[in-house]
């Protein structure tokens, strides 16, 4: 008498491979679409002019309106020792260049040797009572540290310098690139050249694009 066939795992066999097809073709599938999103969706890079901001009065402005300038962002406070020398330089900067292609954009931080105490409508009445500053004064922020404002972060996280003390100054490219930065104590005729220059460029676009 021949012995019984086992045949069972054989009824089995059809079953389990679809099974396993199956999931291959959702893991197939999963992985093109991955893909796909990875080739036409890509997250936009961020440039200085995609960011907001506060004005001195707490209203959120968006840095996208000065996007094809060229413009000069400092760090600013009210109570240093280089306060007077940077807000006068920093005027005429902005009167001679601005503010068609150009501006000077100031944030008072006050953790630098706690040298801007004041409120941020104080900061902006102190600059244009004192200097008659025409360029924009936003509301104070922070720059250091895990609160650090974004758009100042950028500045940072893109130069790779990080301010050690008030009236750190960081141009900033029509593209919303960091291009250069100054130190305080650095003189207003170190910056004009390079203001100059990018300005140029801006006429020369403009120009070409007519």
């Amino acid at each position: 008498m021949e012995p019984l066939t086992a045949s069972y795992p054989l009824k089995y066999s059809v079953p389990k491979a679809r099974v396993f097809v199956f999931f291959l073709s959702m893991l197939l599938c999963t992985t093109i679409l991955c893909l796909l999103q990875l080739k036409f969706f890509k997250p936009k890079i961020k440039d200085f002019y995609s960011f907001e901001v506060k004005d001195s009065r707490g209203r959120i402005i968006s840095l996208e309106k000065y996007r094809g300038k060229a413009t000069l962002v400092v760090n600013v406070a009210s109570y240093c020792q280089y306060t007077d020398k940077n807000y006068i330089a920093l005027q005429e900067l902005h009167r001679e260049f601005g503010p068609s292609h150009f501006t000077v954009l100031a944030f008072p931080c006050n953790q630098f040797g706690e040298s801007e105490p004041s409120s941020s409508q104080e900061i902006e009445s102190f600059a244009k009572g004192n200097y008659g500053v025409t360029f924009p004064v936003f509301h104070k922020i922070k720059i250091l540290g895990s609160e650090a404002d974004p758009a100042f972060k950028f500045l940072i996280d893109s130069s790779k310098k990080e301010p050690r003390w008030n009236f750190w100054k960081y141009l900033v490219s029509p593209e919303g690139k960091v291009v250069k930065f100054w130190r305080p104590e650095e003189p207003i005729e170190s910056i004009k050249p390079e203001v100059t220059s990018l300005i140029r460029q801006i006429i020369m676009k403009k120009r070409e694009d007519l």
